[in-house]
């Protein structure tokens, strides 16, 4: 079976390289029984891969047997899993078979791996390893031939070194990883998706979707959707029963997405533009309007979670486009809506320092040092790049100064080297 052939039966949709990496992992392992571990925001999908790789496995003839590790109470999920004899707790009346027996001779797809306890943990590494498991309340030796399928939204490692998740059963999960991308990163995926989505809802609600504006499709395209494909499929199905016949336009489809674009972490940030802050009076800068640093700082408020690390990472752009003047006269130029006291002080007050840690030289230096005037080119003629854009940018120029020493990237940027490994990963950079 060929890509498209694969992404036809699977109905997995999308032309972009990304969604093409994933197809072709799929096609790579599905054939084995090797564990893979599929890593990626809620939403994306991971279910779907998994279904894929079962259906085109040897084992597609047996179960599939799918569990939400992070939907079973601690004290009923090792019974879940393994099972238990009768009397073996109080309301144990049988005997039962837990998800891995049912499992055997098929595939058992553990989502949300990264909350699994501890103490089962230790349990899933033998089962892993060697097929070998007890149910509560019976020293008799079951065994079951199952291929592992496990997924999280949780950066694993990351739980390692946090003493969370155990590292011996991690190194055992992550045999095969595919990465399953944010519908923002797959942006020419996101029409196709969505309009598979409502031709599917309008045959099953017997309506007629009229179609949408041009700027309606580009608020489609660059809105964050923070809950992925899950959330796109929400609101195609809301337009099409709740707009039934209508012809959508910009404001029609605002309504659906309003108060979900100021939710989530730095990964899921809206995207703001110079647009968005037109009516703001120009703060008499050289050329820099109080909307561009309020776009920034607007961002940074949103933000739920690494916020130091992208603080810093941001302040490269903010200390290479504006003097130290300019920073000082930010109160009175902030969108009237941010406190400019909490802004100032959060970014102004240790800018010597900051600039000294992040490496970057004064507005009247930057000119002769080669690495400002790649800060230069790449946000010249450019609206404000997403946080993404920015953090890879200044992720390969502290590289690049360093001749790939993390060590001391990592000290320029302001941020662990543990921290700098997970982002080198997350984007692919070697």
């Amino acid at each position: 079976m060929d890509r498209e052939a694969l992404q036809e039966r699977y109905g997995i949709i999308g032309e972009s390289a990304a969604i093409k990496q994933v197809v072709d992992k799929i096609m790579q392992v599905s054939g084995t029984d090797i564990t893979v571990l599929l890593q990626g925001e809620s939403g994306v999908g991971k279910d779907v891969t998994a279904r894929a790789i079962h259906s085109l496995s040897k084992r597609t003839r047996n179960d599939l047997v799918i569990v939400n590790c992070g939907a079973i109470p601690e004290g009923i999920i090792e019974s879940e899993l393994f099972g238990h004899e009768k009397g073996s707790f109080t309301g144990a009346h049988e005997a039962r078979k837990g998800y891995f027996e049912k499992a055997d001779g098929g595939t058992i797809f553990l989502d949300e791996i990264g909350d699994t306890p501890k103490n089962i943990q230790v349990k899933l590494l033998r089962v892993l390893e060697s097929g070998e498991f007890f149910r509560v309340g019976s020293s008799k030796m079951y065994t079951a031939d199952v291929r592992v399928i496990a997924a999280t939204n949780k950066d694993l490692w990351e739980l390692v070194q946090q003493g969370k998740f155990r590292e011996d059963l991690y190194y055992r999960l992550d045999t095969v990883k595919i990465k399953l991308p944010p519908l923002r990163d797959r942006q020419d995926d996101i029409i196709p998706i969505f309009r598979k989505f409502v031709t599917e809802f309008s045959s099953k609600y017997d309506s007629v979707f009229q179609g949408f504006s041009d700027e309606a499709k580009e608020l489609l395209v660059s809105y964050r959707w923070p809950g992925n494909i899950r959330e796109l499929r929400n609101v195609a199905e809301q337009l099409v029963v709740l707009e039934k016949s209508q012809f959508i336009d910009k404001d029609t489809l605002q309504k659906y997405l309003k108060g979900r674009q100021h939710l989530g972490s730095a990964d899921n940030l809206p995207v703001l533009s110079r647009n968005d802050y037109e009516e703001e009076e120009s703060s008499g800068f050289d050329g820099h309007s109080g909307a561009d640093m309020g776009i920034i700082y607007r961002a940074l408020l949103e933000m739920q979670g690494d916020i130091s690390d992208l603080k810093k990472m941001l302040a490269k752009f903010v200390y290479s486009t504006f003097s130290d003047k300019e920073l000082k006269a930010l109160p009175s130029t902030m969108p009237r809506d941010i406190d400019p006291n909490d802004i100032s002080s959060h970014i102004y007050r240790d800018s010597q320092s900051s600039k000294e840690s992040l490496g970057i030289s004064t507005p009247a230096d930057h000119h002769h040092e080669k690495d400002d005037d790649d800060v230069e080119s790449f946000f010249a003629g450019k609206e404000i790049p997403s946080i993404e854009e920015a953090e890879k940018f200044l992720i390969e120029q502290a590289l690049k100064r360093y001749e790939g020493n993390r060590r001391k990237a990592s000290e320029a940027l302001g941020v662990s080297e543990r921290t700098l490994y997970r982002k080198l990963d997350q984007y692919d950079l070697q």
